[in-house]
């Protein structure tokens, strides 16, 4: 009869150790960060933590500051998203891969490219080291890849809410219909709530994800749309900025007469307002107040963000990388877009916080969002991956190691490129033009000193960092607004 009862009881604390397994909560493998990777669209160096330019609100930016380290001087590796986002999820330049323009996402890799048939995407990196992936919004050029992630928010089509009618610009400007693309291009006060817009939704389904526990680390990627055009936000954040206080960029209406035939063919975007037409109609601060109202719209939802992950059991154990697909000109350099070499648009936000790195730290010395996949790997971490071309930034972020050597390089096209280094901007274009700023003299870049003889030597030094690799554009690559784009790809792949 003992043994009987003795059998019944371990029999029953059998079956209540599977209960309690059964529902117990998952517990988090602590022994790997998480990571959560938040892109903003079109977010140039006006934020308050780096440029605070016509005195930018931007606490959430400010907050995660503080938190972490600043990059003031990072550099995108191609001022257009498609090609600029392919480089920080392949860890590959444009010049390596020939992704020029605006690839599908599910053609970046593909077996006919020799330099991302095998590629591993950043996200699908942390994937095959035991990460759970998730992803919501514009990471990739639309979204990312079928079956990247493993659980995919998704991304609402366009750049909307849109109203009825356009309020001021018809996204054409002068560009021929049925020649030049039309754009998204307009501003104003527009939904009447926060809740209406695609990124209020898409920082709900992160806040979500947060507050989940895990029995493994995880890779979150949030993509904000804004502030990418159309500028439209609610009334509320247009209210922070009266448009008497509005200052707009340093603009000088000679500054392109020393730029080579190539280089206004480039910035030639008949689609975007010109700078002299925001001047004689009177927009150009209201269309600085509706960039400005829509980065304080996206300082809102990384608040509510920051806000879920301060509140989670995730806290203490992730890492956070903000940035930029490229910078942004409010009619510096004769246009607004971005759609160059020069400084204004290849500048961009770079930000990282979590465990053992400083807090408050800036850094102004020059840097790759190229970099992004190596350091988060490091940080993680992980074991390197030997196909990345950038260089990880944990040692420059903890012992200001390499801050002398640092340099940029940001490619637009088949063998057009431009050098930051040193305090100074070397442009090269396929012909051989060139473009040289010395921004100790001329931060705002109107003095082309190409020809200077006492640059010379600096000018030589900053070519040999040009790559020797300029592959021909990817197939499936392309950049149907600018006619430049168009012509190139055809002469240099030989399909004209």
């Amino acid at each position: 009869m003992g043994k009987t009862r003795l059998k019944l009881l371990v029999l029953l604390l059998f079956m209540l150790s599977c209960k309690n397994e059964k529902t117990a909560e998952p517990i988090e493998d602590v022994s790997k960060p998480n990571v959560l990777f938040i892109a903003v669209d079109d977010l140039n160096n006006w934020i308050s933590p780096i440029a605070n330019f016509s005195n930018a609100k931007t606490p959430n930016f400010d907050r995660l500051a503080a938190m972490g380290v600043t990059f003031t001087n990072a550099h995108v590796q191609a001022p257009l998203c498609g090609p600029s986002r392919a480089s920080i999820m392949t860890g590959l330049r444009p010049s390596t891969t020939g992704v020029y323009g605006m690839t599908p996402d599910n053609l970046i890799r593909r077996p006919d490219n020799p330099a991302t048939k095998d590629i591993t995407f950043l996200p699908e990196y942390f994937e095959q080291n035991g990460y759970h992936t998730m992803g919501i919004g514009k990471l990739f050029h639309v979204h990312a890849p079928d079956s990247l992630f493993d659980e995919s928010g998704g991304r609402v089509k366009g750049f909307g809410p849109h109203p009825k009618e356009r309020f001021v610009w018809d996204g054409r400007g002068k560009g021929i219909k049925g020649i030049h693309g039309r754009t998204n291009t307009d501003w104003g006060p527009f939904p009447e709530q926060d809740s209406l817009m695609p990124d209020h939704a898409s920082a709900n389904w992160a806040i979500e994800r947060l507050h989940r526990n895990y029995d493994k680390p995880f890779f979150l990627g949030l993509g904000f749309l804004r502030v990418h055009v159309p500028l439209y936000v609610p009334q509320k954040w247009f209210d922070l900025y009266p448009l008497e206080d509005i200052e707009t960029p340093p603009y000088k209406s000679d500054d392109l007469n020393d730029i080579p035939p190539v280089g206004m063919q480039i910035n030639d975007l008949p689609m975007m307002p010109s700078t002299e037409w925001a001047k004689e109609s009177g927009e150009w601060k209201k269309i600085v107040q509706a960039y400005l109202a829509c980065i304080s719209y996206v300082d809102y939802e990384l608040g509510r963000v920051l806000d879920a992950l301060e509140s989670s059991k995730h806290a203490d154990n992730t890492f956070i990388v903000l940035w930029s697909d490229h910078g942004y000109r409010l009619g510096e350099k004769g246009t607004f877009a971005k759609h160059a070499l020069w400084e204004t648009a290849t500048k961009a936000p770079l930000m990282f916080s979590g465990p053992n790195l400083p807090k408050g730290k800036k850094i102004d010395a020059p840097v790759e969002m190229l970099s992004i996949y190596p350091t988060l790997l490091e940080l993680s971490g992980l074991p390197a991956y030997n196909r990345n071309e950038g260089k990880s930034l944990v040692a420059m972020m903890q012992n200001d190691e390499g801050i002398s050597k640092a340099q940029a390089l940001t490619t637009f096209g088949m063998n057009n490129h431009a050098i930051k280094k040193d305090g100074f901007r070397y442009i090269q274009y396929e012909d051989g033009a060139q473009e040289f700023y010395d921004h100790s003299t001329d931060p705002n870049e109107w003095n082309n000193e190409a020809d200077n003889p006492i640059y010379a030597q600096k000018i030589k030094e900053l070519k040999a960092l040009l790559p020797k690799v300029n592959s021909k554009w990817d197939s499936e690559s392309n950049y149907t607004f600018q006619p430049y784009f168009v012509e190139q790809k055809m002469r240099v792949n030989g399909t004209e």
